[in-house]
This record gives C-alpha cells, structure tokens and sequence, in this order.
C-alpha cells in the first residue's frame, strides 16, 4: 500500500521501481509500441525476475511513472487525461475509485483472469480490475504497552479513553489514503451522525495529525525501526495489518516476534484497482500488463513486495503474513457510492473539525 515500499528502500531489496519521463506516446513512437507504461503512486515494486518474464513473453518493455501519494496521482492523471502519461494506471483504491470513473479515467477492458477475482473484490463494469487488498489499522508498540503495564487498545472506542491520551499519531485524511481510510472507516463504525463526534472526543484525547504515512510511521511512531531512531513518542499510528510483518522481514537481526501489533477492531478495508487509461497511445500493450496482474506470478510476488493481499484464488501469501499480519476478520467496509456521496463533504468538515 502508499509508502510501504520504503520499508523496502531501506534495506536494499532487489525490487524494481523505474521511472519513465515524457508520455507513453513518445515511447511508442520511438519503440514501435513496444514499450507500455505503467502509471503508479509512490509504492509500487515488483521484483526483477518477475518483471523480466513478462517482458520476455509479451515482448513489451515495462516503463514506471511514479506519481506521488494515491490521492495526488489520481488527482494528476485525471488532469491528464486526454493526453495520458502512460497506458495503464495503477493505485486507485476504493476510497477514491468514484472521483476517477467520474472523470472518465479510464476505457472498458476486461483482463484475462477476471474470473478468478474473489467475489468479494469485483466491481460491475470492466472500466477496472481489482489487483490487491489490504487492512488499513491502527498499530501499537508492543514494547510501550508492556513497559507501562496497559493493555494495547482494540477498537475505535477505546482510542478515546483517557487511558490512550497523546498516544496516537494519524494522516491527514485530506492528503493521504491511510489517513482517509482511517476516516471512512470511523464513519462506518458510528454512521453518518456520530463520526464527528467520535472525531471531536478523538482530538481532544490529543490525536495527532501529520500530513503523510512515511512520517507518521518513521518518524512519529514509536514501535517502528524508523521510529526507534528518531525516538517517536507515540505508540499508536495509523498504518495497515501488513505493517507488523515488515518490521519482522526487514529486521537484522530477525525477531522472533513482531515488535508491533494490530487493534483489529480499527480496520477499514481497502482494495486497489487498475485500468486501461482512455486515450493510452499503446491499448493493446496496456491489455497485455493489465493480464500480467492478475497472474499467479504476479499476485504472490506482490506481498513481500507492496506488503497487500492478492486478490484471485489460489494466490499464496508469505507464512509471515499469516504470522504477523493476518487480514482483519472484521473489517469496516463501505459502498463506493456512498463514499462517492459523501467523501468531499466528510472530509470538509473532518479538516474544519480537526485542523482548526
């Protein structure tokens, strides 16, 4: 998910992340369409290997655009739009799949492998195809709760006890998916009339609010490695359910245990999508990797990859996720098209609410 890859950047990991300047017209014109661009946000990474073989098959050479966090990527590709940068995009999720099919992002295709999709992750339509899942949650530092002898919260209504006061840190919801997601989800749990409450009683427990995931989590965050170094004073951040597994995989050395929990009771689900961008100078290339996602190869290199879930069946998950950062059983979930009805509004009043 958003930024997850820098956990990645930090160690060294041979993950491919390109980047392409200029549009996908120019690298069709100057490859003979042999080269298809992918538009990303931020956290995109496949391993090389994995990469290469598409490359190989399909003959096409794969360029990377990253674009920034989710929001400013869409943002910017919807701006874009009659003159793509690219062929296919890649990010969207659901908090903000409607702004996109809105603005006509995107043209009809529908990948091969479609069929293997969960039931639980098709959309109607073929305008997109779901690619990955994750949980977005809040995350505690084992280390805090157990040196101040208190029990880690576990839902939405214990952050707001006096017990967790100054103790959690969150993205502002108008520039970060996490932060949105953390937000759509509180709508969920308390409904149309009583997020605001909840949010008034959250801030004045002394929530923090900062603008992005890198900082929250590597720079405010307590239980994380970034953290640590900056010596972060709060205990509690806003992340995802895979959070816990990279602090164990990306350790030296490994711990036994992860250092850091998951309040299962905070999740909101998220799924991101991909889809064939309208006017993509190179369609049947972008049809080409838009399949490419949906195979087995790529959905099982995607979670020691993007730390998300696969969404087709038969796709395998790491053992470490199962151990350290297994799905939400119960996720807040919500319709796309009422997040569509409400999100600007919701997050108006979450910033004149919250910020000021």
């Amino acid at each position: 998910m958003n930024n997850k890859k820098f956990l990645a950047a930090v160690v060294g990991l041979g993950l491919v992340t390109l980047s392409a300047c200029g549009s996908s017209s120019d690298d069709a014109k100057s490859s003979g369409s042999k080269s298809v661009t992918l538009v990303s946000h931020d956290s995109w990474a496949v391993s090389k290997s994995v990469l290469a073989d598409f490359e190989k098959k399909s003959g096409y050479k794969v360029k990377v655009l990253e674009d920034g966090d989710a929001g400013q990527a869409v943002n910017k590709a919807i701006l874009t739009k009659d003159n793509p940068q690219g062929d296919v995009f890649f990010g969207v999720d659901n908090t903000l799949l409607s702004r996109a099919l809105d603005n006509g992002l995107f043209q009809s295709y529908e990948a091969k492998g479609a069929d293997r999709i969960k039931a639980g992750y098709r959309v109607d339509g073929d305008k997109v195809t779901p690619i990955d899942t994750g949980d977005i949650c809040v995350n505690y530092d084992k280390a805090y709760f157990t040196e101040h002898k208190l029990q880690p919260p576990t839902s939405y209504d214990d952050l707001i006890k006096p017990a967790y006061k100054d103790l959690l840190v969150t993205e502002n919801a108008s520039t970060s998916s996490p932060g949105l997601g953390f937000l759509l989800g509180s709508a969920a749990k308390y409904g149309d009339d009583g997020w605001q409450g909840y949010w008034k009683k959250l801030k004045a427990n002394g929530v923090k609010v900062v603008d992005g995931w890198e900082q929250a989590y590597n720079e405010e965050f307590s239980g994380s490695a970034g953290g640590k170094k900056a010596k972060a004073d709060r205990p509690l951040v806003v992340s995802y359910a895979s959070s816990p597994p990279a602090e164990v995989i990306y350790a030296d050395p490994k711990p036994k245990t992860a250092p850091t929990g998951v309040a299962q009771g905070t999740c909101f689900r998220q799924i991101e999508y991909a889809g064939l961008l309208s006017n993509a100078a190179n369609a049947k290339g972008g049809k080409a990797l838009l399949d490419f996602l949906l195979t087995k190869e790529f959905q099982q290199d995607m979670p020691l990859n993007m730390f998300v879930y696969p969404v087709v069946d038969g796709a395998q998950v790491p053992a470490e996720f199962t151990q350290y950062g297994p799905q939400a059983k119960d996720p807040e979930t919500m319709d796309p098209a009422k997040i569509a009805d409400n999100r600007d509004d919701w997050v108006k009043s979450w910033t004149s609410l919250v910020l000021k």
